[in-house]
C-alpha cells in the first residue's frame, strides 16, 4: 500500500504511529475493535470497529494520548507465537478482524508486535521506542469496508503522519492545505468542467467546458502523433468472451470486467484497448521493411473499481485511454524506445511537468528466457542511457511480461505523480502469434512496446486542474477571454467585439447582465479566465477595450488587434 519499504526509516516511524494510535484509540474508546493499521505513500491509517461515530474533533483528544503514550518511552518488541495461541489471544479480547487475519496467514506460527501493554498482530518494521516518534499529526476520519468490500461491515478509518522532524511535518502540511484548496473535485465543480451522479458511479459526465478541455488534448496529442508518424484506429467497444480469453484477461482480470450475455454469447466491455488493436495486426502480413508500425488509439476503457476507491477524475469505471502500441524489430528495439521517450518528454514539458524515471526489471514471477529478458531490459537501458536522462532501478518490479520505463511527474506543488509508462510485452506476441517477415523472408516473433503519455485522459485533467490550480495556461483554456458590457447600452457593441474575437479563432464568452462591473470582474477571476475585455463609454468613444489578466492585473485601454495579436502569440509561445 506504500511505495516506501519496510527497511527505511520513514516507514518504521509511520507504522510505530499507526500502532500508537490503535494504543491510544483502545485507552480512550472501550468497545472499539481493531481492523489493520497499514503505512500509505503519505502516512498512515487505521481501520476501526466502534460504538462511537468518530469526528475530526476527537483526533486532537487522541493526538494527546498518542504523545503520552510517545513521552512513556515504551519499547517495540515482537514475538513469533504459535496461531492457536494468537486466536486464544485475540477471542479473549473480542477481536473478530484479528482473528479473521489470523486465517488468512499461511503456516503455523504468526507475529506479535508489542509496545508497553499494547500487543498487535503485525509482520514487523518499527522503531526501537516510542520516543522515536518526534512529529505526526492525525489528518481526517473516514469510512471504509472491511477489506474493501461493500458487502462488509463498514468500519471507521482515522488518517495520520509521521516525520522524522517538525520542519519536515510542517512543510507537508503547508502542501497538502494547498492541495486541498486544488483539490480537482472542488475546482472542477466551480470552473463548471464535469459532474458525478448517483445513477453512474465512477462514470464522469463531462460539461462543456470539460469536454472542449478534454477535446483539446486529444488535438493536441494528434498533432503530436501525426508529427511522430503514428497512424490512429478504433477498436469495438464490446468484444466476444474469446478474445478475452485469448488475452489471459478471462483468467487474470475477470474482477475488473463488466459483461453482457446475448443470443447465448457473453460479450465483455473492453477494459484495456490492447486486445483489438492485435486482430487489426494479424489481418496481414507484415515486413520488416515497415516497421516500426506506430499506432495509436484514443479508446473508452471501463474497469470496475469497487465504490469505496472511486475518487473524482482518479480514480473511475470509465476512462479514455491513450495507447499506442509499436511493432519494431529487436534491431529497432533501442531508437524506439528513445524516440518514445522524448515523444513523451515533450509532451510533459509544454505542460511545465519536471519528471524523473523509473526502470523497472524482471520480477519473480514472470515469463520469457533470461536472454529475452536481457534483451529486452538492455533495449530500455541504453535507450536510457543513449539520451543521458537519470533514472532509478526498481529490482524485480516490471510486469510479467516484461520490463517498463515509468514516468514519475513533480507538479506545482511538489507531489510526485506516476502518469506515462513504456512497456516492453513478451506475452501478448506470444498469445496473439504476432510476426513479421524478416530480411530472410522467414516469420519472426515481433517486438511490441506498449505505451501511454497521458494515460488515463480523465485522469491526466484531474492532475493538470491541480497542477495549475484551476488556471489553465490561455491554449488550454475552456473560455480564453471573456467581455463584459459596463452598462446595458455597451452591449451591442460589445457583442460586435465577441463576433470579431471569434471569428478570429478564440473562445469567448460574455457577460452583459445588468450587474456592477465590479461583480463582473470578481466572477470573471473566480472563472480563471484568462482575459476580460471591458466595454464602456470610453471604450466605445476610443474605439478600443479596457483588458484584465487573470490575477487581477490591470493592462487598461488596448487596441483590440494590438490584443489578438499578442493573445495569439502567447498561445503560439505555450505550445
Amino acid at each position: 500500500m506504500s511505495d516506501v519499504n519496510e527497511y527505511e526509516p520513514i516507514y518504521r516511524l509511520r507504522h510505530s504511529a499507526s500502532h500508537i494510535l490503535a494504543q491510544a484509540v483502545l485507552d480512550l474508546f472501550p468497545g472499539t475493535k481493531l481492523a489493520i493499521g497499514p503505512v500509505i505513500d503519505e502516512g498512515f491509517y487505521y481501520d476501526f470497529d466502534s460504538p462511537v461515530n468518530f469526528q475530526d474533533e476527537d483526533l486532537p483528544k487522541i493526538e494527546t494520548r498518542m504523545r503520552e503514550i510517545i513521552d512513556s518511552a515504551q519499547s517495540f518488541s515482537e514475538r513469533s507465537v504459535d496461531k492457536e495461541e494468537a486466536r486464544k489471544f485475540f477471542r479473549e479480547r473480542n477481536e473478530p478482524y484479528k482473528l479473521e487475519i489470523i486465517e488468512g496467514i499461511p503456516g503455523d506460527r504468526v507475529n506479535f508486535v508489542q509496545n508497553g501493554p499494547f500487543i498487535d498482530l503485525c509482520g514487523g518494521g518499527h522503531v526501537q521506542n516510542t520516543n522515536e516518534i518526534k512529529a505526526f499529526k492525525l489528518l481526517s476520519v473516514a469510512g471504509a469496508y472491511w477489506r474493501g468490500n461493500e458487502n462488509n461491515p463498514m468500519l471507521q478509518r482515522i488518517y495520520g503522519t509521521a516525520f522524522p522532524s517538525q520542519k519536515d511535518l510542517d512543510a507537508y502540511l503547508k502542501q497538502r492545505e494547498e492541495a486541498q484548496k486544488r483539490d480537482h473535485r472542488k475546482v472542477g465543480k466551480q470552473l463548471d468542467l464535469f459532474s458525478f451522479h448517483e445513477e453512474g458511479p465512477g462514470l464522469p459526465f463531462w460539461k462543456p467546458k470539460g469536454l472542449i478541455l478534454k477535446n483539446l488534448l486529444i488535438a493536441f496529442m494528434r498533432q503530436k502523433l501525426a508529427a511522430y508518424e503514428y497512424v490512429e484506429i478504433e477498436t469495438p467497444t464490446i468484444l466476444r468472451d474469446k478474445l478475452w480469453r485469448t488475452s489471459g484477461h478471462w483468467d487474470n482480470y475477470r474482477d475488473n470486467m463488466f459483461f453482457l450475455e446475448r443470443d447465448e454469447e457473453t460479450y465483455a466491455i473492453k477494459p484495456m484497448n490492447c486486445p483489438g488493436g492485435f486482430l487489426m495486426y494479424k489481418e496481414e502480413k507484415h515486413s520488416y521493411r515497415e516497421l516500426p508500425l506506430k499506432v495509436a488509439e484514443f479508446g473508452k476503457v471501463h474497469r470496475y473499481e469497487r465504490s469505496g476507491v472511486l475518487s473524482g477524475l482518479f480514480r473511475v469505471r470509465g476512462f479514455t485511454q491513450d495507447d499506442a502500441h509499436i511493432f519494431t524489430t529487436p534491431e529497432g528495439l533501442k531508437a524506439s524506445v528513445m524516440e518514445t521517450i522524448r515523444f513523451t518528454d515533450e509532451v510533459y514539458k509544454t505542460f511545465g511537468f519536471d519528471y524523473h524515471v523509473e526502470l523497472s526489471t524482471r520480477p519473480a514471477k514472470s515469463m520469457g528466457t533470461d536472454e529475452q529478458w536481457q534483451v529486452a531490459t538492455d533495449g530500455l537501458r541504453n535507450a536510457l542511457k543513449e539520451l543521458k536522462m537519470p533514472y532509478k532501478v526498481n529490482e524485480a518490479d516490471g510486469a510479467f511480461y516484461g520490463p517498463k520505463i515509468d514516468f514519475h511527474l513533480k507538479d506545482a506543488i511538489g507531489r510526485t505523480l506516476q502518469c506515462g509508462t513504456i512497456q516492453l510485452d513478451m506475452n501478448m506476441p506470444e498469445r496473439f502469434d504476432m510476426n513479421y517477415v524478416g530480411e530472410d523472408g522467414g516469420d519472426h516473433r515481433v517486438i511490441m512496446l506498449h505505451r501511454a503519455i497521458f494515460g488515463s485522459l480523465e485522469r491526466f485533467i484531474g492532475i493538470l486542474i491541480e497542477h495549475y490550480a484551476g488556471a489553465f495556461p490561455v491554449w488550454l483554456s475552456p473560455v480564453q477571454i471573456r467581455v463584459a458590457s459596463i452598462a446595458e447600452r455597451h452591449a451591442a457593441h460589445a457583442e460586435q467585439i465577441v463576433s470579431r474575437l471569434k471569428q478570429e479563432g478564440f473562445r469567448v464568452d460574455s457577460d452583459f447582465r445588468s450587474e456592477k462591473i465590479g461583480y463582473k470582474v470578481r466572477e470573471t477571476e473566480l472563472m480563471k479566465i484568462p482575459y476580460l475585455f471591458i466595454v464602456g463609454d470610453k471604450e466605445i468613444e476610443n474605439r478600443c477595450v479596457s483588458v484584465r489578466t487573470r490575477g487581477k492585473q490591470d493592462l487598461g485601454a488596448q487596441n483590440l488587434p494590438d490584443m489578438i495579436a499578442r493573445i495569439r502569440q502567447e498561445i503560439t509561445d505555450q505550445h
